[in-house]
């Protein structure tokens, strides 16, 4: 190695799991940014952490910082003589030193290098101090200031070692040294480290490890081979993993049992009972069915193998789920007709009345939905009896103890109690998808709940003037809009969203969001939804993927590129086509949007010498140049395919009639000068291309896509 490792080591009382991630990524950001502002190298960082401990090793580092020159700006030559001195007083040098470079003063620093023990002295210090805890505390007689450190958990001692030398930083009363503590139970005295070398497997040698990558894949394996040697395969939790590297310094994973007649509880409240609460693992038996044993994951190597830590386990195991049988036993007593009763004391919001009321408006829309066809399959019956007993879990003792599981409550109580299966699904599955990853409903029923309970969460709130703004959604109408979004995405539903409030575009928003990570561009989808001819988001995201796909091809970019060039003449030249231009001027009265008043004359000679300038105006003759008339007829030939395509939702074929124009548009303008010294010449071209820009917009107003 080209220099020495630097050691650093943050003893402390136990760190929360939840944090340790963000902190070993907080630790090595700030320690890099030291080195970086102090110019010194390195060959590379890792970070470790374990629930007492976060540590660092900063590999290569050089013994001293490079000497530099530095060039600072000062004031103007001309600059008041207050100016000048301020400027010398700051750099330390005299005026003869200056150079003059164009009226202003310029001062060369030489800065020397620095030990490198020096620098980490600092660093440790500043580290420590602006150290980002999503929550501290101080503590000792020094927490009376509050000027004093603050921690996550009190800090008991540092390790910083540069090579084996000592750095020499004390931060409120705690010294840098070379000792640490091992395990707290199987080696709780002090340990000398003699540098980065040894850290690691000093401490391993000590019931410590380090590494929390090491301690995950003993966890992660420990727990399946634990399972399978009982003859049951685990149900694999990453997230539980990482928690319980977090919590241990020296994991050993354990199989537990808990008595088979909890198997009456519903399945999810016993995961819940031991992921939450106790951090185990649950097994499944060769028939996917949970079985009654779990796997822990213990601090210490046991003389007696885990038993005793086994049994305190399944004591503490078994009460939680006493308590959670007698609240499934109380519940089933009480139909959900009964418990949906009580809904109307509950206020779901001040400006929206009681939950009760949110619920008849969902069974109303749910019934709606599915009368009007719009969720096919649904049975209307059915689906407002499932939106009427959605809500009726909030009131049971069971989701008062376990609220993660408002719906999968309900859905249970319902089956349990004679409901129909659709209804029961409906219950327990219309809050979904709850995220990212979560599973879209299909059964028809719960897909007309799921819809009329979040579509009336987003007209309610909206109507009442309370959308989210910035980073704030009390409401989580975002997460509402998404699902909703998805659900109708999923099962093909052609639900019509109203513009009014500002929800079409608030839901065009979270189309964004939701189509980005299946790498759909957000312009494109401005581009479609901005041409105004779709309001179902069906049809809509399925011409937004045609026309990403068309934008794709040569066709797609020359056609663009063709399009944007027409629209930027006619936007100079303030023209909207049809033989004048917006505004009143010199080519004819100005578009009022009003229908043609010739049209209506009855009188033949009229008539005919009107549908005569029609034709004039869709085919002029005369002087045209092949140009122009090769994209007459292509426009003839593309416009009607395109609007057919579009028609029957066949946008594929439509972006391929749109495709029919690329050749004549770049030849046209190859070969067409549009702004003719002859007026008539000039507008006739300008009409063209008017009408080129007017069919490209009957898919998609391309003046949106960027490029």
């Amino acid at each position: 190695m080209s220099g020495r490792d630097f050691l650093l080591e943050l003893l402390s009382e136990e760190i929360p799991a939840r944090m340790q991630a963000r902190a070993r990524a907080d630790l090595a950001r700030l320690f890099a940014d030291q080195l970086a502002t102090a110019g010194l190298s390195h060959e590379g960082i890792v970070t470790y952490s374990t629930p007492r401990r976060l540590a660092l090793i900063a590999r290569g580092l050089p013994e001293t910082t490079q000497a530099v020159s530095e060039e600072v700006k000062g004031p103007r030559t001309s600059a008041p003589p207050q100016a000048l001195e301020g400027f010398l007083r700051k750099t330390g040098l005299t005026q003869d030193q200056l150079t003059d470079r164009g009226g202003v003063w310029f001062a060369v620093i030489d800065k020397p290098g620095r030990a490198t023990a020096d620098v980490l002295a600092k660093a440790v210090a500043d580290v420590v101090r602006d150290f980002p805890w999503p929550k501290s505390m101080r503590w000792g007689e020094a927490s009376a200031s509050s000027a004093s450190m603050r921690w996550v958990r009190p800090l008991h001692s540092i390790v910083a070692l540069f090579g084996e030398e000592i750095v020499p930083v004390e931060i409120d009363g705690v010294t840098c040294g070379a000792a640490t503590l091992g395990h707290r139970f199987h080696h709780p005295g002090a340990i000398t480290i003699g540098g980065a070398h040894d850290y690691v497997e000093k401490l391993r040698a000590c019931h410590v490890l380090v590494d929390q990558e090491e301690r995950e894949t003993i966890i992660r394996d420990g727990a399946i081979k634990a399972a399978e040697n009982a003859g049951f395969l685990l149900v694999e939790d990453e997230g539980l993993v990482i928690e319980n590297a977090g919590l241990t310094e020296w994991p050993i994973p354990l199989l537990g049992s808990f008595d088979p007649d909890y198997l009456d509880v519903p399945e999810e409240v016993i995961q819940l009972s031991a992921r939450t609460n106790q951090k185990y693992f649950v097994i499944r038996d060769g028939q996917g069915k949970l079985a009654p044993h779990f796997v822990c994951t213990a601090n210490i190597a046991a003389n007696d193998g885990g038993t005793a830590i086994v049994a305190g386990n399944e004591r503490v195991l078994a009460a939680r789920l006493s308590d959670a049988r007698f609240f499934w036993e109380q519940d089933l007593k009480i139909p959900l007709e009964g418990q949906a009763a009580e809904l109307g004391q509950i206020v779901f919001h001040e400006k929206l009345g009681t939950v009760a009321d949110k619920v008849a408006r969902v069974a109303k829309l749910a019934r709606w939905l599915a009368e009007e066809g719009i969720v096919k399959g649904a049975d209307p019956a059915l689906a407002e009896r499932a939106a009427r007993l959605a809500k009726a879990d909030l009131v049971t003792g069971m989701v008062g103890e376990f609220p993660e599981l408002q719906g999968v409550v309900g859905g249970y109580l319902a089956r349990a109690q004679g409901e129909p299966d659709a209804v029961a699904d409906a219950v327990r599955d219309h809050y979904k998808p709850v995220g990212q990853g979560d599973e879209v409903p299909t059964a028809p029923v719960t897909v007309a709940v799921s819809l009329a309970d979040k579509l009336d969460s987003l007209q309610s709130f909206f109507a009442a003037g309370m959308h989210p703004t910035g980073s704030k959604d009390p409401f989580a109408l975002r997460r509402s809009a998404i699902g909703l979004l998805a659900v109708m995405i999923e099962n093909d539903v052609r639900l019509p969203v109203g513009t009014e409030h500002g929800l079409f575009d608030f839901l065009v928003d979270r189309l964004k969001v939701q189509q980005r990570d299946a790498g759909v561009r957000h312009d494109v989808i401005d581009a479609v939804v901005s041409s105004g001819n779709e309001r179902l988001f069906v049809p809509l995201l399925a011409r937004v993927s045609a026309l990403q796909s068309f934008l794709g091809t040569s066709d797609g970019t020359n056609l663009l590129a063709g399009y944007k060039r027409a629209a930027n003449i006619l936007k100079k030249e303030n023209w909207s086509g049809g033989g004048v231009m917006s505004t009143r001027g010199s080519q004819g009265i100005a578009q009022t949007g009003e229908e043609d008043p010739l049209s209506e004359i009855e009188e033949p000679a009229i008539a005919n010498a009107v549908a005569e300038l029609a034709d004039r105006r869709a085919h002029p003759t005369g002087t045209l140049l092949p140009e122009e008339a090769a994209l007459i007829d292509a426009l003839d030939s593309a416009e009607p395919k395109a609007s057919a395509a579009i028609l029957g939702e066949d946008y594929t074929s439509a972006m391929a009639a749109l495709a029919l124009l690329r050749a004549p548009i770049d030849t046209f303008f190859d070969a067409v000068t549009v702004n003719d010294a002859d007026r008539a010449v000039r507008a006739r071209r300008l009409d063209l291309l008017a009408r080129f820009r007017d069919a490209v917009h009957r898919v998609a107003d391309f003046s949106k896509i960027e490029g």
